[in-house]
């Protein structure tokens, strides 16, 4: 679906030098710190940006050289992008029917309706939940193959987030469309996301299945001499603690299995980007 081969962005205090893959009918989470790299990463995709060195591919093609039939097939919702806060979803609906040959007037409003957004309402007037959702049901609503997301639950309650994530379950059942999604809620990315890269500093330091993240990542925490006699071969990041240090591995089982009296925790999201952000290699 898309491939990007090393895209290089240079800015005075920031240099973007990014490989990633989206597969056909998988979610991919852009996981990192604020500044990390990740909206440069969509913006140059988008051809918002111009990369002065690598490949992006989408749909087979060099996002260059994509049509306007091309680029009908992706859907994109920006943190900073919206429409006009004095439309109402009405008078929206009449925009995306003039963009998009694949639009359903009578589609997008139905979907409204189901997620509780008021037909005349203006969106100045629609709580930040509302807000989100609109830009959501937009971003799908004239049936994309692909979706890029920059922070797509970002400022929403609980119910909201799962309200958004419910509507991205549907669009993945349609069939072979694939996503690629930011977030700062690991818990929406670990339920969601096939597999995961971390970005800082503009490089992909880290890509994993989520599957495999969750159930063979660990984090040990062991005191200074637990951590002299423990086995390193399968350590990736260490930290220095109060207590010792806390270590990142990839073979949770191995140190269940061999050392049962240090503490084992079991991987997510927030732990490893906390370790590989904060801790040093090994």
């Amino acid at each position: 679906m898309l491939k990007l081969e090393n895209v290089r962005k240079q800015y005075p205090n920031f240099q973007l030098d990014c490989s990633l893959e989206v597969k056909d009918g998988c979610v991919t989470g852009l996981i990192g710190q604020n500044g990390a790299g990740k909206t440069t990463t969509f913006k140059s995709i988008l051809n918002l940006i111009y990369p002065e060195g690598g490949r992006i591919v989408l749909f087979g093609k060099d996002v260059r050289q994509m049509t306007p039939q091309d680029k009908a097939q992706v859907g994109v919702v920006l943190s900073e992008s919206g429409f006009y806060d004095g439309l109402n979803p009405r008078q929206i609906s009449k925009v995306m029917g003039k963009m998009y040959e694949n639009f359903s007037e009578q589609e997008f409003l139905e979907f409204c309706r189901r997620f509780e957004l008021p037909l005349d309402k203006k969106i100045r007037d629609y709580s930040t939940g509302m807000r989100v959702k609109l830009k959501v049901l937009c971003a799908f609503a004239h049936h994309p193959k692909f979706l890029i997301l920059d922070e797509p639950t970002a400022g929403l309650d609980v119910v909201a987030r799962e309200e958004i994530l419910d509507m991205l379950r549907e669009y993945m059942e349609e069939g072979e469309q694939s996503i690629l999604i930011s977030s700062h809620i690991s818990s929406d990315l670990e339920g969601f996301c096939d597999d995961l890269y971390l970005i800082q500093e503009g490089k992909i330091v880290l890509h994993e299945e989520t599957d495999v993240l969750l159930s063979e990542y660990a984090l040990l925490k062991v005191s200074e001499e637990q951590y002299r006699d423990l086995e390193k071969q399968y350590l990736l990041y260490r930290k220095k603690e109060n207590y010792g240090y806390s270590c990142l591995t990839r073979e949770k089982q191995f140190y269940l299995e061999n050392y049962p009296k240090i503490v084992v925790e079991a991987g997510s999201v927030d732990k490893v980007m906390m370790m590989v952000v904060k801790g040093e290699r090994i």
